[in-house]
């Protein structure tokens, strides 16, 4: 029976006449829709400066997961291949002290002069001169060029440079020019700059 009344104040109640100085006066009906939808306000308000901050702190929180995984699968992987780093390091440094080795000392330049002028005779070339350069320092070696002028037949001169590479020390070949004599093609001249080096210690 209450609720008969009730529906039936509400289909009278004009919603014109609502004063909002007599709240109090208003039908139940009308200040239980007026509570819902501050409630519904606040929920509101309340996700927007509350529950969407905390969602933008767990996206970083999630990006920072996914690049915690990455750096630990990358640092698993190095656990993981430890004794093979270790293996390639004293490889590595195997190879740097064979390299070290290829470079001549300065007491042993004269040597490699001595090595570059029979590879030219034992290959038929007319030495005509070998020249020590201004050395170069470079981060990790020092740079000596060499000036190289001989002649011969074009086969001399390949044979030469390739019996180059089969010096004990590691000499590198630059700037090279050949000239002919005339029309003679099997007396050519030629000036090339080897280059050879040796390790940067200390004082150097």
């Amino acid at each position: 029976m209450a609720f008969e009344d009730t529906m039936r104040s509400l289909r009278e109640f004009d919603l014109n006449s609502l004063d909002f100085d007599n709240v109090g006066s208003w039908p139940l009906p009308i200040k239980l829709l007026i509570w819902a939808v501050l409630l519904i306000a606040v929920l509101a308000a309340g996700y927007y400066y509350h529950i969407e901050e905390l969602q933008i702190q767990l996206a970083k929180v999630e990006k920072q997961e996914v690049e915690l995984k990455k750096d630990f699968e990358k640092k698993a992987f190095q656990a993981a291949n430890l004794e093979a780093y270790r293996q390639q390091m004293v490889e590595m440094e195997e190879s740097f002290g064979a390299l070290v080795s290829q470079l001549p000392s300065d007491t042993e330049v004269p040597g490699l002069l001595e090595d570059i002028t029979n590879k030219g005779l034992l290959n038929g070339l007319e030495i005509a001169s070998i020249d020590l350069q201004k050395e170069t320092a470079r981060e990790f070696y020092v740079e000596l060029p060499i000036a190289i002028n001989a002649s011969g037949s074009y086969h001399d001169l390949g044979a030469f440079i390739s019996g180059m590479a089969g010096l004990p020390r590691i000499v590198t070949l630059h700037d090279f020019t050949i000239s002919a004599k005339g029309n003679d093609a099997n007396h050519l001249r030629m000036n090339i700059v080897a280059k050879t080096y040796r390790y940067k210690d200390g004082d150097a």
